[in-house]
């Protein structure tokens, strides 16, 4: 998931890097971390500034507390939440469904921006082409996050009601320790959340 989000922002930060004027190209030493970091927020002011920041790191959340869900993560956890084999059946079937989607859909994504960077590299790029692989790489990203909320949707109504509200707890308590997080000088090695 965490490359799908990298490759996401490069595309959305190349196109307005393209734009701005060589005197804003200089380069400047930095490491990998702060250079997509950097990429990101030059992303986020293309698309409303902090306030699209805010309502992306929102959205960004909502989908994190659901990714408790995940097959994979409630396979990791089978013998706490007493999994029937029935169940670690389908959520293996599940897993594996979702991982070969998500796959396909990101190896189409890579086509599309690595197909962008090669039309960026012309003295006068080719809009035309440059918007359909965008749009093409927009859709293959959007195919690969469906793979996975699709799954944990379905992941969900394998579980009891009990196993729901355990996993909900869970998600709770991550959620809890990350408001904890974003507050200054709360000790991090306080309220750290547990598992039962």
């Amino acid at each position: 998931m965490k490359s799908v989000r990298l490759l996401l922002a490069l595309a959305v930060a190349a196109p307005l890097a393209a734009q701005q004027p060589d005197s804003a190209k200089r380069p400047m030493p930095m490491g990998p971390r702060m250079e997509h970091r950097t990429m990101r927020m030059e992303g986020m002011e293309g698309m409303g500034g902090m306030a699209g920041m805010e309502e992306h790191m929102g959205m960004m959340r909502s989908m994190m507390r659901g990714m408790v869900f995940a097959p994979d993560h409630l396979l990791a956890r089978k013998d706490v939440l007493e999994l029937t084999p029935q169940q670690v059946t389908r959520l293996t079937a599940l897993r594996d469904a979702s991982k070969t989607a998500h796959d396909a859909a990101e190896t189409d994504m890579r086509t599309h921006m690595e197909a962008m960077s090669t039309v960026m590299k012309a003295a006068n790029p080719d809009t035309t082409q440059l918007k359909q692989h965008f749009q093409a790489m927009q859709a293959a990203a959007g195919k690969a996050h469906w793979a996975m909320l699709s799954a944990v949707a379905q992941a969900r109504g394998v579980l009891t009601e009990a196993q729901r509200n355990r996993v909900e707890g869970w998600a709770d308590a991550m959620q809890m320790h990350m408001d904890q997080m974003k507050q200054p000088g709360q000790p991090e090695h306080e309220h750290q959340p547990h598992q039962d």
